[in-house]
């Protein structure tokens, strides 16, 4: 189930937030310029299906946000637990990081979090199976897929040559409790 926990960005025991409504997710991201939404597929989902099918499966809603948004280039990442490198790649997205575009992914199965430091507060979005989340371009975020990944997203993107992440520095990431999945 999604969801959705504020904190200050200086004590995460604090919560000025917390909620697995999707609308009034939607509507307290939408007030910082993060979008947040629920796709249906126009078919079933099921394991094993390629990455094209999935695809052909979302491909209103995804020419949809192409055609709004200027997107040009879209693919499907899949990460299991079995990923011998799934540890390294749980690291490097940890750190606070920025990007010189839209990190737009949409979760066609499994989940991780999205952690948001925007002002003075941290926005933690539980992103799982039919949400899209778009973090708009030189938002400080860092990102956990847990211990255990188990996920496949669709990731759209600007530029054609992809998405480079730009770290803060900050740790502020280590301050936050880490995702530890199902």
């Amino acid at each position: 189930m999604s969801a959705l926990t504020v904190t200050p960005d200086t004590n995460s025991q604090t919560i000025l937030q917390h909620t697995t409504d999707g609308a009034e997710i939607a509507k307290t991201l939408a007030s910082v310029g993060v979008r947040f939404e629920r796709w249906e597929a126009s078919t079933p989902i099921t394991d094993g299906m390629s990455h094209e099918d999935i695809l052909v499966a979302y491909d209103p809603e995804i020419q949809k946000l192409k055609d709004s948004e200027g997107y040009k280039t879209v693919d499907v990442i899949s990460l299991t637990s079995d990923h011998p490198q799934k540890d390294e790649l749980r690291q490097k997205f940890l750190s606070e990081h920025t990007h010189s575009e839209d990190e737009v992914r949409f979760f066609v199965a499994g989940e991780g979090v999205f952690y948001l430091h925007i002002e003075d507060k941290v926005y933690q979005v539980l992103c799982c199976k039919d949400d899209l989340i778009s973090v708009p371009d030189m938002t400080t975020h860092w990102f956990d897929m847990g211990p255990t990944p188990n996920f496949t997203a669709i990731r759209l993107f600007n530029d054609p040559a992809g998405w480079v992440a730009n770290f803060t520095g900050d740790a502020i990431a280590d301050q936050f409790p880490k995702f530890e999945g199902k």
